[in-house]
């Protein structure tokens, strides 16, 4: 600036006065020097190559002749008006640029992830793949097909569920040695072990569980077959149940009021229930809670493939399944299993004190053909050789459970390839390891992928690719049992990972079919969801994206694809306990589920007819989908998850609320509260969103103060009000308990309760007391805090909180 000042002050001595001189070339061939000086040149100032010798005149007469055109004049005006130009012409570039400028920051605002998509701050990738200085997304994509596609995802599946995997064995222990030495061998900066000790509960064999008839008098009558004393239910209470028995369909809640309303009391019972809907340890829990005496579980046809050309479970075989609810070492809770010496004898309040078996669809026959009373409703009735399903009470049986607890060694493996610009944030991704049975569906396709994963981001590594947040592969021990080996890992460095776990990936259940798909998972993640499946090809239709497939015969994509997180999945801990947004993917069968799982038909065989040959298609899309994802994870400039998600769930649950809002009036209550925490943070994540498209994008100090920000959203949603001792899912809207979203609207359903179905899960506590006006203030205040608290922190600093709360 100080030398355009000293330009514009030279240009004004040097412009001419209002004399109106003019400058003429001197005749004659010698070019001597000006006949007079200018009074601003200073003396001894040299003139320049170009200058041509000028004299000074005064105006010519009127009516001489006219003068010459002199280049000498033009010269000199050019000289004198240079200063003009350049300073003209930086004014226009300047105000041209700034209007550009502020258009493709517009357009920026208007698209959003399409512009934002990879950060191009790459300088330190250059390699045989990238022959410039820059690799795109394009380049990445291309990069990590290319190598994705020299992978042997059928084979690494055949060969893991060959070998045995129950956590604690000695053949898991041999196969920890090999993973760990396969990932030793690639591209990776840190190979590492974590190990537990951790309480698991196995069949005793040489007790093994029975169930006998029971007569009038008390005494044991003839033993019922359970044809293979290896399945159990982990976790099930020990000892003896003895009572007259109930058919209770899927044993939910709603399932029990309805038996209960038909005049068959559940309660000092034994109740056969089907598989399905919800998972063992929902069914043993709403039995318990009933007052049951325990619980049968067996597959019913009539939930599985049927017709001739379908593979279906075989009538004596029986599934596995825990029945803690909850994750992790139900002997530690809240605190890690690294040495359970260390912590007193306490339990999850998640472990039934009632026992509970599975049986065969055989042995469930047998059983259903004694029972009387009222006839089942039609949609109770299964596909059994018995006619009709009746609800009982039939005889009396005696059920007898002998496992043990043992003391039992698991090992997650880790591998890491750390990030350039922000090595402390991870984004994770994992696949159980363990299994019970086979297990080529539960556990050897995601090990598959993992490992394949693990291969190809290696060999981008060593072509130069080197991601922006690091990259953080886990191989899970203990998941047959509850996601415990991921849940201790959680809980042993959770004052860590909510500082640094951008998301988990889950790869586990990946491939149960291939006409749908599913993506269990946080709302953060469903825009970059759909962004991902436009980019993966369809492995059964060709031609067609994922998302083609998807939308095909539902336009909601949302409502076809997105489900919410399952407690018996490892990523439900993630987000639900630690504030992790997580994402678990499953391709589906349509109709009924995949019937293998959890039992020893869970082969590489059958899984691959059930999937008629495109077992290697369907895993290697899965590997496509998590592996692009993992990219924009961990290399977009700026976290694409959505932050202003949550304000939609808020408001669907309001939905709900506002159905009940005339009841609480007339009781003197209002739901205002948590419609202006709602409103709060609408506008905290509008506020930010704006903050972003406005900043530059090349300043790495506010990229990451504002990627800190997004990454912890999750984590807002941990109610802060409650002990993760007493209530480890503390988030509002995915966990479990009375700080949560849903347990308030179970509540306040209460008003209008008159029939069967009423109740939700999380209402069974205060069954029989009907709506109580100090809970419902109570969990109002926890909900609406915690809200408040996410909007506030969304905010950033305190100075910039503006809300009218």
């Amino acid at each position: 600036m100080e030398r355009l000042w000293g330009l514009l002050q030279r240009a004004q001595r040097l412009s001419p006065g209002p004399s109106q001189t003019i400058y003429k070339r001197v005749e004659g061939t010698q070019q001597g020097p000006l006949e007079e000086e200018e009074e601003e040149r200073e003396e001894g100032t040299e003139l320049p190559a170009h200058f041509f010798p000028m004299e000074l005149r005064g105006p010519e007469p009127l009516g001489s002749r006219p003068a010459r055109q002199n280049p000498r004049l033009w010269a000199a005006a050019g000289r004198r008006a240079a200063p003009y130009l350049v300073l003209t012409a930086l004014l226009i570039f300047t105000g041209a640029f700034l209007l550009g400028y502020v258009v493709f920051r517009g357009s920026c605002q208007a698209c959003g992830d399409d512009v934002m998509v990879v950060s191009e701050d790459v300088n330190h990738e250059l390699g045989p793949d990238s022959h410039q200085g820059t690799l795109y997304w394009s380049d990445l994509q291309a990069m990590f097909l290319r190598h994705l596609g020299e992978g042997r995802l059928e084979d690494t599946i055949r060969q893991t569920s060959l070998r045995e995997r129950v956590a604690g064995s000695a053949g898991m222990a041999a196969l920890v040695r090999d993973l760990r030495a396969v990932l030793l061998r690639q591209k990776l900066d840190h190979v590492w072990m974590d190990t537990h000790y951790v309480g698991l509960q196995f069949p005793d064999p040489a007790h093994p569980n029975a169930l006998h008839w029971v007569d009038a008098a008390g005494k044991h009558g003839e033993q019922l077959p359970l044809e293979d004393p290896d399945v159990y239910c982990p976790y099930s209470a020990t000892g003896n149940a003895t009572g007259e028995l109930v058919y209770a369909h899927y044993g939910r809640p709603e399932d029990l009021q309805d038996l209960r309303a038909r005049g068959v009391e559940p309660k000092g019972r034994l109740l056969l229930v089907r598989l399905g809907v919800i998972n063992f340890a929902q069914k043993v829990a709403s039995a318990q809670d009933f007052g049951a005496q325990g619980v049968l579980i067996y597959p019913d046809p009539a939930d599985f493939s049927q017709g001739p050309h379908k593979l279906s479970l075989s009538s004596h075989r029986a599934v596995y399944g825990h029945v803690h609810l909850g994750t992790g070492d139900p002997y530690t809770p809240g605190f890690p299993s690294f040495n359970q010496t260390q912590f007193p004898p306490v339990q999850s309040s998640g472990l039934p004190i009632i026992p509970a078996q599975p049986i065969s669809a055989d042995t469930a026959s047998l059983l259903l053909r004694k029972l009387e009373g009222p006839v089942a409703p039609q949609e109770w009735q299964g596909h059994l050789p018995v006619s009709p399903y009746r609800l009982g009470p039939g005889p009396g049986l005696h059920l007898g459970v002998n496992n043990h607890r043992a003391s039992t060694p698991i090992s997650n493996i880790f591998g890491c390839i750390e990030g350039r610009s922000e090595p402390d944030h991870y984004v994770v991704i994992g696949a159980q390891r363990d299994a019970w049975g086979p297990g080529a569906a539960k556990s050897a396709v995601g090990t598959a992928i993992l490992l394949e994963l693990v291969r190809t981001f290696s060999s981008m590594v060593s072509n130069g690719f080197r991601p922006r947040r690091s990259l953080l592969f886990i191989s899970w021990d203990g998941g047959d049992f509850g996601s415990v080996g991921s849940m201790e890992w959680l809980e042993g460095y959770l004052s860590v990972l909510h500082l640094k776990a951008v998301v988990y990936v889950s790869l586990d259940n990946a491939v149960l079919g291939d006409d749908k798909f599913h993506a269990k998972t946080s709302p953060l993640l469903i825009s970059l969801i759909e962004n991902i499946l436009k980019q993966v090809d369809s492995p059964n239709r060709s031609g067609q994206t994922l998302f083609e497939q998807v939308v095909f015969n539902n336009h909601s994509w949302e409502a076809e694809v997105i489900r919410p997180l399952p407690m018996d999945s490892s990523a439900y801990s993630f987000t639900a306990f630690a504030g992790v947004p997580a994402v678990e993917f499953s391709f589906m069968e349509d109709g009924p589920v995949y019937p293998f799982l959890h039992t020893k038909d869970d082969t590489y065989e059958n899984l691959h007819r059930v999937l008629r040959g495109r077992l290697p298609a369907v895993a290697q899309a899965v590997a496509q989908l998590a592996g692009q994802l993992l990219i924009r994870l961990s290399h977009d400039h700026l976290l694409p998850l959505d932050f202003g998600r949550y304000g939609d769930v808020v408001l669907r649950h309001i939905g709900s609320l506002n159905e009940f809002s005339g009841d609480l009036k007339a009781r003197g209550l209002t739901l205002q509260w948590v419609y202006s925490a709602r409103g709060d943070y609408i506008r905290a994540a509008e506020k930010l969103r704006k903050e972003i498209y406005s900043s530059e994008e090349s300043d790495e100090r506010l990229t990451r103060m504002y990627n800190v920000r997004i990454m912890r959203v999750e984590f807002y949603f941990l109610s802060q009000y409650v002990s993760a001792a007493d209530s480890p899912f503390r988030h509002i809207f995915l966990g479990r308990g009375d700080h949560t979203l849903g347990a308030l609207l179970d509540h306040v359903r209460l008003l209008r309760s008159s029939g069967p179905g009423a109740l939700g899960e999380e209402a069974q506590v205060a069954r029989g007391l009907g709506f109580q006006e100090s809970r419902f203030r109570r969990q109002l205040a926890l909900l609406t805090w915690t809200l408040q608290g996410a909007a506030n922190a969304l905010s950033g600093d305190v100075w910039n909180i503006d809300n009218n709360f």
